[in-house]
């Protein structure tokens, strides 16, 4: 049940490198990273004391002692429900607590008991439920093992890079040892020499020093997979799905900074940081879940190992293993190891902890129209009269900072926007919205209300002295506001009331930007380290910051419809649980070749860790397009969830009718394409936010066992269909991303021995499990519908999504080898959370066996009316019938009008005339 969407990029165009690599750091200029990495394998310091171990009924915990300098950490171990481990550690006895991150859980997770299987001085052996799934816990060196049957699947600290530094070690250093240890006098030198390593207590970084008052506090861990080769996730970068080896060059660095036109194929920090990883091979997909909010870098390490030695268990043959540590600033060791089996498992368990994609309004799924800036309201009203004009749908128009009064944000700029009100009543009648900017800097200002009332209740972060901190942003001085304190979020979101926004209505929707936090005048662009939410440094919860802003944002939306109205948020930087409050973009990218490329192996990156509404500016947000990229990014953007063109305020006006009739002719046809599948991504979203399933996904999510898919990066499924086992992917396709491709063609790997694939425009058939070349023209998307699957469209584009709200369906059943396809069809009201709160909505099952077509009701305890209907039904691959007959709801067959192409094999039945949310039956004779 699947388009399959396959973008394909065969030649790498030359990249200009605007990026100013040295404002932002490498591994070598960041003291804890770089006295973490020159740390040697091999010689772990920890030794667990089995003696101290304590098994209750939630978890497991055990002491570990730092043979060097005899402090003593805590280890707990979770067995979660749902097949998934915890690991924590942290300081036994901590001088001063050390960070642990709050709200981005959904819930304390729920746990399962653990039972002793064996212990004896040098180990204990753990049951993780059924007889072949243990944990083996060993003493000296410390080290896990979690094992099922004789096959070592992960270990952790097998490498002995087990790392806690202490928080103000060296003043507290007689204070702190355990009564039960004496320190030899070499011990205490060797001691003090480790905490006098530069850049402990206070580093510098161009000109901006970091004080550390509080002394190092960097964590570091090590975890080895056997068998695994290919590893993905921990976005976000601008680079390829799998993750590289980085032995001989930088780890892959999680930091939200404001990185200006981003360099691709660099594992340097960009604007999110999502600390998640997942390993895949032909047995089994897993995932570690590193929650830290803290400067994080990743080093991964692939090759040929010895099998691992355990216990018994011992071997000499060569197998692949990839070796992944974990390095954070701050912070305490919080990891969840996600076993799988499967990738949908995986997703699911993941989900469970951090919370699915939220449920987006059907409008924010259909297309924006965005740049730095429409100049004023004429220029809005003109906007929005020339897609009428060119006949070009749309449904957001975006407003960036330009609109405010001198960047004061919640405020229009007077002269240029003086009746808001109008101009959204204006597109609210045409059934249209706009976005406007609001990011988290506030301009010092005594007369700006926002600014006084934040500093009058004491809401923005301070710096190291007290005071309130204050950067230099687009407004100038700005502060900004601490979005980690609850009351704080309370404060902004009662900001976005309809009283309070003055000149916001109901079709005005946000847009986070800038939200790293981005300081121009701050190191590495963002904010000081050391300045303060309340008892906690920056360093400590940096990565939550976006995070933070975003959910106060969407929260403000909800309440201000009283919480009727689903929200729509954008945000740019974000962490894990972002998902659960809106959109996400990759930020600033160019109009490159190689940029458009990179939107997909970014997206895909985003939704193998819970976030799926992602997208990239269509045509480059720096620097100006050919018309021929441009529409080749339109092409390639309709097929992505989140749908938006975007351009930087230096760049000419790329308005899609500006660049000649014929390429208006084609950025309208893949703008419509988009419309008349919107029912189809809704429902995808629909299954994203009930099972945290990614909307887009690479081919061996589906496909876990085919080695082919494992490192394509440039074709795309688009969704699934859940069923009650394997579920079946919906679409695949690939747009054309290289001007050399027009003439030359594109390669498309269709996936699946024994299945079958349809061109969407042609439907020509196809085998799975080839290489097809695919002629192309500047016209050509080239998407596929897999065999075995229903797809419903809305063929009749309007102006605007919601115009086309009761519109009818069309119905494309693409026939497997067998004969057969399944698929579904949802509807609500598409805005509110009546869908959850009062039960309306449809679901319905399609289901073609048997020659015989037919609508059943998914879940019989929801009602929604609904006046569309079905239109039309396309079958592909299908037989001339003598006669096709439709039994309705009150059991009353009617004859149905067809038509069949033989040279096509498509069967077209026409004006069924049967209402979209009831049972019915089409009987082909």
């Amino acid at each position: 049940m699947c388009l399959y969407r396959v973008l394909v990029l065969s030649v790498f165009l030359s990249i200009t490198q605007a990026v100013d690599r040295s404002n932002f750091k490498t591994c070598d200029q960041s003291a804890f990273c770089s006295r973490q990495r020159a740390m040697k394998p091999g010689q772990s310091s920890y030794t667990a004391l089995l003696e101290t171990l304590e098994l209750s009924d939630s978890h497991l915990t055990v002491q570990l002692l730092n043979n060097n300098n005899k402090v003593l950490l805590l280890l707990e171990l979770y067995r979660l429900q749902g097949n998934m481990t915890r690991v924590k550690i942290n300081e036994l006895k901590p001088i001063k607590p050390r960070y642990e991150v709050p709200d981005v859980l959904i819930t304390d997770p729920p746990t399962e008991l653990m039972s002793v299987l064996a212990q004896d001085e040098h180990r204990v052996v753990l049951s993780l439920g059924g007889e072949d799934w243990r944990l083996i816990l060993s003493a000296q060196p410390f080290r896990l093992d979690i094992m099922e049957g004789p096959q070592v699947l992960l270990s952790l600290n097998s490498r002995g890079l087990l790392t806690l530094e202490l928080h103000v070690w060296p003043l507290f250093w007689f204070s702190t040892k355990p009564l039960s240890f004496q320190v030899s006098e070499g011990e205490e030198e060797e001691a003090e020499e480790e905490v006098d390593q530069p850049g402990m207590w206070e580093e510098t970084f161009k000109t901006h020093a970091d004080t550390k008052p509080n002394g190092p506090s960097s964590i570091s861990l090590d975890f080895s997979l056997p068998g695994v080769e290919h590893v993905y996730g921990i976005p976000e970068h601008a680079d390829g799905l799998k993750l590289k080896n980085t032995d001989g060059g930088d780890p892959y660095r999680l930091y939200n900074l404001d990185v200006f036109q981003y360099e691709l194929f660099n594992p340097m920090a960009l604007y999110g940081a999502v600390p998640v990883l997942l390993s895949h091979n032909t047995h089994r997909t897993m995932g570690l879940f590193w929650l830290n909010a803290a400067e994080t870098w990743v080093d991964v390490s692939s090759g040929q190992v010895g099998v691992c030695v355990t216990g018994s268990h011992t071997g000499s043959s060569e197998v692949p293993q990839t070796d992944v540590r974990w390095i954070s600033e701050s912070g305490i060791i919080d990891v969840f190891i996600m076993l799988g089996p499967r990738p949908n498992d995986v997703f699911t368990q993941y989900s469970s902890l951090t919370g699915t994609q939220a449920f987006p309004p059907l409008s924010s799924l259909a297309y924006h129209q965005c740049r730095w800036n429409y100049n004023d309201q004429e220029d809005v009203s003109a906007v929005d009269q020339g897609f009428d004009e060119h006949d070009i749908p749309y449904d957001f128009i975006w407003l960036d900072i330009e609109h405010t009064d001198g960047k004061r944000y919640f405020t229009w700029d007077n002269n240029k926007f003086p009746q808001p009100k109008d101009m959204l009543q204006g597109l609210l009648d045409k059934r249209r919205k706009m976005v406007t900017i609001v990011d988290p800097h506030i301009k010092v200002d005594s007369s700006y209300k926002i600014h006084t009332e934040i500093r009058s209740r004491g809401y923005y972060i301070k710096n190291k002295d007290g005071g309130d901190y204050e950067g230099w942003c687009w407004p100038g001085n700005a502060g900004y506001p601490d979005f980690t304190n609850p009351e704080m979020r309370k404060w902004w979101a009662s900001m976005f009331a309809y009283d309070q926004y003055e000149g916001s209505m109901e079709n005005l929707y946000t847009w986070n930007d800038m939200n790293e936090p981005s300081v121009f005048n701050g190191p590495e662009v963002t904010m000081h380290k050391d300045a303060l939410h309340g008892p906690w440094e920056h360093r400590d919860i940096h990565n939550l910051y976006g995070f933070y802003v975003q959910m106060a944002t969407a929260e403000g939306q909800i309440q201000r419809s009283g919480g009727l109205e689903r929200p729509f948020v954008l945000t740019r930087a974000f962490f894990a649980g972002s998902q659960r409050y809106g959109a996400v973009w990759t930020g600033d990218n160019a109009a490159e070749w190689g940029h458009l490329k990179m939107s997909i192996p970014m997206c895909l990156s985003l939704g193998l860790v819970g976030i799926s509404f992602c997208g990239a500016d269509v045509g480059g947000f720096f620097k100006t397009p050919s018309a021929e990229l441009l529409v080749r990014w339109y092409q390639a953007g309709a097929y992505q969830p989140f749908f938006r063109a975007h351009a930087h305020l230096d760049t000419p006006r790329r308005e899609p009718w500006l660049f000649g009739p014929d390429n208006t002719a084609l950025i309208r046809e893949a703008v419509r394409q988009r419309y008349t599948l919107l029912p189809y991504w809704y429902l995808q979203f629909y299954h994203a936010q009930r099972t945290g399933q990614p909307v887009m996904r690479p081919l061996w999510v589906e496909y876990p066992e085919d080695i082919a898919t494992f490192s394509i990066d440039n074709e795309f499924l688009i969704a699934l269909q859940p069923g009650e086992d394997d579920a079946l992917p919906q679409a695949t396709s690939p747009p054309v991303c290289s001007s050399d491709e027009r003439s030359s063609g594109v390669t498309a790997y269709l996936p699946g021995n024994g299945e079958v694939w349809y061109d969407v425009h042609t439907f020509q058939r196809h085998d799975g499990a080839q290489n097809l070349s695919i002629p192309v023209t500047m016209s050509s998307i080239p998407v596929f519908q897999r065999g075995g699957s229903i797809i419903c469209r809305k063929n009749r584009v309007r102006r605007s999504s919601s115009c086309m709200e009761n519109d009818p369906y069309t119905l494309y059943v693409a026939l497997d080898s067998q004969g057969n396809a399944e698929g579904e069809i949802y509807i609500d009201d598409g805005h509110t959370f009546k869908h959850k709160t009062d039960k309306q909505f449809i679901h319905r099952r399609l289901s073609f066996t048997a020659n015989s077509l037919s609508s059943s009701d998914l879940s019989p305890d929801s009602q929604f009316p609904t006046a569309s209907w079905v239109e039309q039904v396309n079958i592909l691959g299908a037989q001339k019938p003598d006669a096709v007959t439709l039994t309705a709801t009150d059991g009353g067959e009617s004859s149905v009008e067809f038509e069949f192409d033989p040279d096509t094999a498509v069967l077209t039945l026409r004006k069924p005339g049967v209402n979209a949310g009831v049972n019915w039956t089409l009987h082909l004779r």
